[in-house]
């Protein structure tokens, strides 16, 4: 379905775009309420984009998503006709400026994300305060204040959020099948890390560390010095808001440790260079020693190596800590993905749209169809009641998995799925890696929501997604990395921060941060 925005504000997005190049609670209702007697009401029906950050996965084999069994299903149990797309969260800027704009566009984080090229604040969306008081209840109640006030501007809400109620999410992998063939233990510092990753290289291991390119799920060293570049890791230091990167020392302490890892081939030669595509392969092949990931994905990972050989084995430990005790990764925003309403959108649709998320939000029938699919195809149960899961088994299954239970799953508390992980061994050690291991690390940071308007103006100061630093921080660390700019310029990068726009940057933080204007700690209080 096609809306119009004004030409004016289809330019403007295009050249942002180019320039910045659960519960068990009871459900409220259905998404689209019977009448009384025996007639059924008429679908709702609108389109819907699902945003992605990656260019394969079960939606590129699907040759119609919308005729795809889990579309399918999912109409039948929200009575909904859906026009269902996914895109990349990169190619925002071309379905913006070329008026394509579906009924509900999500987004990965907030309004203020770079794909969303300014659109919330110029009027495309609908502000969604009313329609939620009145058919949004469960979401009303259950979504954390802290992620209401992320998907807000100017005090409304704009969107609906996919949210995380514990923001320690990103962990530290290693092949336990290979530590045990080295003799040494997990690792406790960045020494011990080094050392086990040249142990490591001496068995064979191509990748002792899997590196990717803008340190993304790279970034072990960079959090265990607490020099994490991005946009809400800022802190309080002498009365200012800056970025931890501006602490020189132990940045410069980190790239020593990732130079190091380059010269003795501990990082692949090419790292600043390897794709999400590249790194996942590279896992998915057995090839790396040490990596980063999100927790949950444990199952997966583990699944995926024995599948290559039953004693391949993959486990979460304690992220190495620096010589201050730090380590980990940034705590997430409490915001993964948001979902915004069309103001074009007619006013009963927009109220259905609403439902359905309520419904996903506390519905046993929604629980359970996104976790464990359809009965009689992924699962059966017993003569109890006890839900017996097809666990996926090959790569495929397993995309296809989470395509169910993470794409189409839009509202929903996504720290992880309990109810699937107690089904199995797998599942039960990734949830004890959340109680043991994540609950006590991570890296806590000041973030702006919206953004930080001095972001616009300098896009190149300005981190492009939540777990990527800005161009200019980036592009030092690789060159010092590399060998080709020396480690002990950092203090120079810092005052070139400033003079390109920086120090512009860092007044409006502490302005935003002291009057209490959309600054928020992200920490686990």
């Amino acid at each position: 379905m096609k809306k119009t925005i004004s030409l004016s504000l289809a330019v403007m997005m295009a050249a942002t775009a180019l320039t910045a190049c659960s519960s068990d609670g009871k459900v409220a209702g259905t998404a689209s309420p019977q009448p009384s007697g025996n007639v059924k009401a008429a679908p709702v029906k609108f389109s819907l984009l699902f945003p992605t950050t990656v260019s394969t996965g079960y939606h590129t084999r699907i040759p119609d998503l919308n005729k795809d069994k889990w579309v399918l299903k999912l109409e039948e149990l929200t009575n909904t006709d859906l026009d269902v797309r996914v895109v990349e969260d990169a190619k925002f800027g071309v379905m913006f400026a070329s008026n394509d704009i579906p009924d509900v566009v999500g987004s990965i984080g907030g309004p203020g994300s770079k794909s969303m090229s300014g659109s919330v604040e110029n009027g495309v969306f609908m502000p969604l305060d009313d329609l939620l008081k009145q058919y949004g209840p469960n979401l009303m109640k259950n979504v954390p204040k802290a992620a209401w006030e992320s998907v807000s501007y100017n005090g409304k809400i704009y969107g609906i959020p996919e949210y995380l109620s514990n923001p320690s999410r990103r962990a530290t992998y290693i092949r336990t099948d290979l530590l045990a063939k080295t003799g040494l233990q997990a690792p406790k510092t960045v020494d011990e890390f080094l050392n086990v990753l040249r142990a490591f290289k001496k068995l064979g291991v191509e990748s002792p560390y899997q590196m990717r390119e803008n340190f993304k799920y790279a970034d072990v060293l960079l959090g265990a010095y607490d020099v994490l570049p991005y946009k809400d890791q800022f802190e309080l230091v002498d009365g200012q808001v800056v970025p931890k990167f501006f602490d020189s020392e132990n940045v410069q302490k980190a790239l020593t440790a990732y130079k190091t890892m380059y010269e003795e081939g501990l990082i692949p030669k090419e790292f600043a260079t390897i794709s999400a595509t590249d790194y996942n392969k590279s896992l998915d092949a057995g090839k790396a020693g040490i990596w980063s990931q999100n927790a949950s994905g444990l199952p997966g990972s583990k699944t995926k190596l024995r599948a290559l050989n039953p004693d391949f084995k993959a486990d979460i430990i304690a992220s190495p800590k620096g010589p201050e005790g730090k380590g980990g990764y940034f705590f997430y925003s409490p915001v993964v993905r948001t979902f915004y309403i069309n103001k074009n959108v007619k006013q009963d649709t927009a109220a259905g749209i609403i439902k359905m998320f309520d419904w996903m939000m506390t519905s046993k029938d929604a629980e359970t169809f996104f976790t464990f699919g359809i009965e009689g195809d992924t699962y059966t149960k017993d003569s109890s009641g006890a839900i017996n899961y097809k666990f996926p088994v090959t790569k495929e299954d397993i995309d296809e998995e989470g395509f169910r239970s993470g794409t189409l799953w839009a509202v929903h508390d996504s720290t992880y799925n309990k109810p699937r992980l107690q089904l199995n061994d797998d599942g039960k050690t990734t949830l004890k890696a959340f109680d043991e291991i994540l609950s006590k690390e991570g890296l806590p940071g000041i973030g702006f929501y919206p953004d930080l308007s001095s972001f616009a103006k300098f896009p190149d100061l300005a981190a492009p997604q939540p777990d990527v630093g800005p161009k200019i921080i980036v592009d030092h660390m690789i060159k010092m990395i590399y060998g080709k700019e020396p480690i002990s310029d950092w203090p120079k990068v810092i005052e070139e921060y400033k003079a390109k726009g920086g120090t512009e940057i860092i007044k409006e933080a502490t302005d935003r941060w002291n009057k209490k204007q959309g600054a928020i700690m992200i920490d686990t209080k």
